[in-house]
């Protein structure tokens, strides 16, 4: 019989993993609280019709039907979340946000789910921090979530960190310039790929995201739409430049960065740093003004980014980058058994609750001190703490550092002031 093995694109986060996802997930959320984010969940599950409305049905997330859906018996159907942002938007809208004082900035961090071939640092199942602001069509809110992106790297340790920044335009201009583009592509149309072909008839601007062979001196020619872009357009765009250089912010204009999600408008961004691979993009997002109209609700303009958990810690095994060990307990308490035992077990919640790690060693029956001191040893205690009769009789506890100094008995209240003093 095969044995039960996890399914495809998922992974187990072990322990030695873990502490990078507890720093990761610290740093993220001190950061969004410090640029004074709120925090929120919501659904993992939402209608199906959210993301095809908000995302758009010529997105690849639909067009390469990567989504988790289930059809629910009374008809409705049901999608695990692809991504986080038509959710909250769909959130602030239910809940009434739009009354609150503007704009609402919130954050929140878990798991997305997409049906797409497993790759480095990308599952099936991958987590995101993901930050929005809601409410304001100010550029400086764009400069805000990019900063926050930009920050969150930098203090994580990632080293030549920059930002690639474009516009997508608006309802106003992006038709005008993807005529102009569809009908560049279409004069070249033998050189492209099936897949650009397929995006060329249904979202043009994915075509510029190609990877494909000879694509980029192709695309090279091709029209910019920075030169197409409406007034309101092209002043959110100077304006955020004007920003990012009073910053000293380092950034490049990439026409060709563009998003697969129709909400889009304006500022698109990524972060990208050195010495992580071929994969230079670490995170990206962006503006989406008409993304709550799209969904049934009010005019509400927004801009976010998302970032995924698992591709920050590929970047930090990358560029060398160790997290903090674990704070695993450096005081174990032995004992010899029997009445020695209950007191061990005593003593160990006592310490526990004056804030001192410690493990107890745990033994059904008796169990040699040899054995135990092997097991301080694998955990790299610093003390160990030994409950014998004599200790029980005495109301006493014997105390044995591991750094070479000599064993000495103390009282309960003096071994806990003494471990603090070696914290």
């Amino acid at each position: 019989m095969a044995s039960i093995q996890r399914a495809k694109g998922m992974q187990d986060v072990l322990p030695e993993d873990r502490r990078y996802w507890d720093v990761v997930i610290e740093t993220a959320t001190k950061l969004a609280r410090r640029y004074g984010f709120l925090g929120i969940d919501v659904p993992v599950v939402e209608y199906t019709n959210l993301f095809a409305r908000g995302m758009g049905e010529a997105s690849d997330v639909f067009v390469q039907k990567e989504m988790y859906t289930i059809e629910e018996p009374d008809g409705t159907s049901v999608t695990m979340r692809p991504e986080f942002t038509a959710g909250l938007v769909r959130a602030y809208i239910e809940n009434g946000m739009a009354s609150w004082p503007q704009p609402v900035k919130l954050f929140t961090v878990g798991p997305i789910f997409r049906r797409e071939r497993p790759q480095a640092g990308r599952y099936r199942q991958h987590s995101q921090f993901d930050v929005e602001i809601l409410g304001e069509t100010d550029p400086a809110a764009d400069l805000e979530v990019m900063m926050l992106a930009m920050n969150l790297y930098a203090e994580l340790g990632y080293k030549g960190l920059t930002f690639q920044l474009n516009s997508t335009g608006c309802p106003t201009c992006k038709p005008v310039y993807i005529e102009a583009l569809t009908a560049y592509l279409a004069d070249h149309a033998a050189r492209l790929a099936a897949i650009d072909k397929e995006r060329l008839e249904k979202n043009p601007l994915r075509v510029l995201d190609s990877k494909e062979e000879g694509m980029d001196e192709l695309l090279a020619n091709a029209p910019h739409i920075i030169d197409y872009l409406c007034e309101d357009c092209d002043s959110h765009l100077k304006d955020l430049r004007r920003m990012l250089e009073a910053l000293d912010q380092s950034y490049t204009i990439n026409f060709r960065l563009v998003r697969g999600i129709d909400y889009y408008t304006k500022t698109v961004f990524e972060v990208w740093a050195q010495g992580i691979g071929a994969q230079a993009a670490v995170c990206g997002g962006g503006r989406y003004d008409g993304l709550a109209e799209a969904i049934g609700g009010p005019s509400t303009p927004g801009v976010g980014f998302g970032s995924g958990i698992e591709r920050i810690i590929l970047g930090l095994k990358e560029q060398g980058i160790e997290p903090p060990d674990s704070q695993q307990p450096k005081v174990l308490v032995a004992h010899f058994g029997g009445a020695a035992k209950e007191t061990a077990v005593s003593l160990t919640y006592k310490l526990r609750d004056q804030g001192i790690a410690t493990r107890l060693a745990f033994a059904r029956d008796k169990r040699s001190m040899k054995s135990q001191m092997r097991e301080a040893n694998r955990m790299e205690a610093h003390t160990v703490l030994i409950i014998g009769e004599a200790e029980v009789a005495e109301n006493m506890v014997a105390v044995r550092p591991l750094d070479g100094a000599d064993q000495a008995r103390m009282t309960v209240e003096d071994v806990i002031q003494y471990l603090k003093n070696k914290e």
